[in-house]
């Protein structure tokens, strides 16, 4: 037994004088996303996306956003009351964009405003006079991926009700 311990002791010692324990080491890479890692609406009804990613390394790290999202817009009184009117419209889009974040110990921990967010009313859709109009709600979902180490996250939702227009 002891034979044998000395004979793989001597011989990872021998690859790794010769380099090549280091070479399996470098072509695999333990990037992988954390638990946290995930998308919200901010108060405006944007898209921000908080990336925790762990075993990356020290190098800079660049990550892919690819999104899709829909918006309600409304008109509301002065009262703040959505009059029982067909003035309801949908807005659909998406993106992608890129980020570039430096690890610190392995780890990119950073928060990446997503532009483009939220989708912009229907082009031509405005509110009679004496009415406002109001992003009702948005709903998300993005796909982040992280280029350099080739990572894919699970989709990413968010949504957020602004305002409930009641029927």
């Amino acid at each position: 037994m002891r034979r044998l311990l000395l004979l793989v002791t001597a011989f990872c010692a021998t690859l790794g004088l010769l380099g090549l324990g280091t070479v399996a080491a470098q072509a695999t890479s333990g990037a992988h996303f954390m638990n946290d890692t995930s998308a919200t609406v901010t108060d405006a009804g944007a898209l921000s996306v908080f990336i925790d990613e762990a075993g990356v390394g020290n190098a800079t790290v660049v990550y892919t956003l690819a999104w899709t999202g829909t918006a309600h817009y409304g008109c509301i009184n002065g009262g703040g009351k959505h009059p029982r009117a067909a003035n309801k419209a949908t807005s659909s889009t998406g993106g992608t964009s890129t980020a570039s974040e430096s690890p610190i110990n392995g780890r990119v921990k950073a928060t990446v405003p997503v532009p483009g967010t939220p989708p912009p009313p229907p082009s031509g859709f405005s509110c009679p006079s004496g009415q406002t109009l109001v992003l009702a709600d948005v709903s998300y979902s993005v796909t982040l991926t992280d280029t350099t180490n080739n990572n894919v996250s699970t989709t990413l939702t968010a949504s957020r009700t602004f305002f409930t227009f009641k029927k």
